[in-house]
């Protein structure tokens, strides 16, 4: 819960945020619960999110986890007087987000370019799927269509390793992953600016951010290796599935001991971690010999009271209700008034508990008013 009392870190701050969908709202939600005041832009018709189900009281509380916390303000940036009002809006704020398909925020006179020449202080921060240059720059890109090109689905089915086609998409990891890179960049860049003054852009490409997160798979791609990867597959339960990670060695042994196996930890094809990823499918069959006689809630209490890292497979109501996720404070009520439903903390904890989600979120247009005018 919020520290009311506390200073939050980044108060005095001003966001102008030109996003809509996912990766910008995200990056910008991120600021507003470190206490940055923003003031989301948005057409008469709305960010489109403000439609998508799940709809609580008459809100879209999916829009509501991406912006609550931030101000809403409408304006036509394609008519003169709204382009004018948001370019008296930027003279005088730190930062400026936007995720438009490269181009169109210079086509309204609103890049960087021209902003900085009146606030040469400003940090400015563009979202794309490809990034503002190269041949790709102009091609529609949604997070499933990065997750195809850069490879991750690619990889993600090599490693099932049944010749099965790319998994579906529904998660949109792209989106979240270059959100938090595009909050990281702008933190440095005020700190930058703190530190030796001027302003800075920064560039963010979902595909760059995807190409990060392949840390093993861009290595090999370069130079092969004959060691077959570990992959830790599921190993089946009587009433589910659990997932068991004995990465080290030391984890293999406490593995052994606790599935009743100590002979395991002799064994020339497991006693060293080269010799067992060579067998890795033979360790993997035994766990599931083990496994497959136990409940999965059984198998996770037996192997996590011996030190080994284990799960059975929840589903997202079992793991935001989990008393650990209660312990932590992980969800945050909204107010009554914006549906009374729950939306996660940001995933990082400040001890005086000055960062955390504001509970509210911002009507469409509900402070064109105040900000305009102010």
């Amino acid at each position: 819960m919020l520290n009311s009392a506390a200073k939050r870190p980044m108060a005095g701050l001003k966001v102008i945020d030109f996003t809509s969908m996912l990766a910008g709202p995200y990056c910008t939600r991120l600021l507003a619960d470190c206490g940055a005041e923003v003031i989301k832009i948005e057409p008469a018709a709305g960010d489109a999110v403000r439609n998508f189900p799940p709809i609580n009281n008459g809100v879209s509380s999916y829009f509501v986890q991406l912006n609550c916390g931030k101000k809403s303000v409408v304006l036509d940036l394609a008519s003169n007087d709204g382009k004018q009002a948001a370019l008296d809006l930027i003279v005088d704020v730190d930062v400026v987000v936007e995720n438009f398909r490269p181009g169109v925020i210079a086509r309204l006179g609103l890049d960087y370019e021209t902003l900085s020449a009146s606030n040469p202080e400003l940090v400015y921060c563009s979202i794309s799927g490809f990034g503002q240059t190269g041949p790709k720059s102009q091609d529609p890109a949604y997070a499933p269509i990065v997750h195809a090109a850069s490879g991750f689905d690619q990889a993600q089915m090599d490693i099932q390793g049944d010749g099965s086609a790319p998994n579906n998409c529904g998660i949109f990891t792209a989106d979240i992953l270059a959100a938090v890179y595009a909050f990281g960049a702008i933190q440095t860049a005020l700190l930058g600016r703190a530190r030796h003054g001027g302003g800075q852009f920064i560039d963010v490409a979902l595909m760059d951010a995807m190409i990060n997160l392949l840390v093993y798979d861009t290595q090999v791609a370069q130079t092969p290796v004959d060691t077959p990867r570990t992959v830790y597959a599921p190993s089946p339960t009587s009433d589910g599935y659990v997932i068991i990670t004995p990465v080290s060695q030391k984890n293999f042994q406490q593995m052994a001991d606790a599935m009743d196996h100590p002979e395991w930890k002799t064994d020339p094809r497991f006693q060293e971690v080269k010799e067992r990823r060579k067998n890795w499918g033979g360790v993997t069959a035994l766990i599931a010999d083990w496994t497959s006689t136990r409940t999965a809630a059984m198998c996770e209490d037996i192997l996590s009271a011996a030190g080994v890292p284990c799960s059975r497979y929840r589903t997202i109501a079992e793991a935001i209700s989990d008393p650990q996720s209660i312990a932590r404070g992980l969800m945050s009520k909204m107010s009554e008034a914006d549906g009374g439903f729950l939306v996660p903390n940001p995933p990082f904890k400040f001890a005086d508990n000055s960062v955390a989600t504001i509970p509210t979120a911002p009507r469409l247009g509900e402070h064109t008013d105040e900000v305009i005018s102010s």
